[in-house]
């Protein structure tokens, strides 16, 4: 298996502590009508460093409840622990998951070769799909080139990178490194269309959370190689992408705004908290000049 296409970071609905379960198949709902691809729940936009191992667990068996076979399940499963890694994915393959997303490990800062164990130890831990995720800006190191091509030949399971550095020279030396049939995603909202141009064959979205309808076009306009419409997408909806990644740390402002459209609470755990009111008039600004509240 590999992944293609337009996935969904999802965020996880709060209500008075709990997760909401009603709000939550809702999103889930909308994401398959609009045509997504896969969804990707407990990653960072699902607030995962707050849920216990229970809690990680649970939201993962809803995604898959709820997609109901409907769309791919990507199951956010990493941990700068390989032990606690390990423990989770092997849980998320009970569940249903189809595939599973492996943060680099944030924090500890391993070298090289540790990051090559780590990861060598999940994939041989459980026979789902792996989708590397290299985010520096979150885990203060990225995975290097070379132990993602280490990875794709000695791991059969390891299929997938989500890029999320910023770089379209990563793209391109990914490119060159990595065998066919070895997918790369673009974990950028802003940069589906560089990245996608240079060879990458999808994107992992956060925006998709409030447009997802928006995301599949732009995606499958790339895919098609029809770049005139996905450059005048990306004009038209570069500034809500970029808003929703600059008024704070994500996920706040995508939840924030999915609220805004009545689909979720404002509910964040700490140290998480909502947008002050600056904030939420610049934010609400944005959305209604997309149209996308009243």
């Amino acid at each position: 298996m590999s992944f293609r296409g337009t996935y969904t970071a999802l965020i996880t609905p709060f209500r008075d502590g709990r997760i909401d379960e009603p709000a939550f198949k809702a999103l889930i709902d909308r994401q398959v009508e609009a045509g997504i691809d896969g969804i990707v729940p407990v990653g960072t936009t699902g607030e995962s460093p707050t849920l216990d191992m229970d809690e990680h667990i649970e939201v993962v068996r809803l995604a898959v409840e709820y997609a109901a076979g409907r769309c791919e399940v990507v199951a956010g499963t990493g941990a700068n622990a390989t032990d606690e890694a390990i423990e989770l994915t092997v849980a998320a393959e009970k569940a249903g998951a189809t595939g599973t997303l492996q943060v680099c490990p944030y924090y500890n800062k391993p070298s090289a070769e540790g990051l090559y164990q780590h990861y060598k130890a999940i994939a041989s831990a459980t026979a789902l799909p792996v989708m590397l995720y290299s985010v520096p800006g979150r885990s203060g190191i990225e995975i290097p080139v070379e132990v993602a091509a280490r990875l794709a030949a000695d791991c059969p399971t390891v299929v997938s990178i989500k890029e999320a550095g910023g770089s379209v020279e990563r793209i391109n030396q990914l490119v060159q490194a990595l065998p066919d049939g070895f997918s790369i995603l673009s974990g950028d909202d802003p940069l589906t269309l560089p990245f996608i141009s240079c060879g990458a064959i999808g994107l992992v979205s956060v925006a998709s959370n409030l447009v997802p309808d928006v995301m599949v076009r732009l995606v499958r306009a790339c895919l098609n190689g029809d770049f005139t419409e996905a450059l005048a997408m990306q004009k038209q909806w570069y500034p809500l992408f970029r808003g929703l990644m600059s008024l704070d740390t994500n996920p706040v402002p995508i939840k924030e705004a999915v609220a805004m459209q009545g689909h979720c609470g404002r509910d964040f755990r700490l140290p998480l908290v909502g947008l002050e009111e600056a904030k939420l008039t610049k934010l609400r600004q944005l959305l209604a000049s997309f149209d996308l509240i009243d």
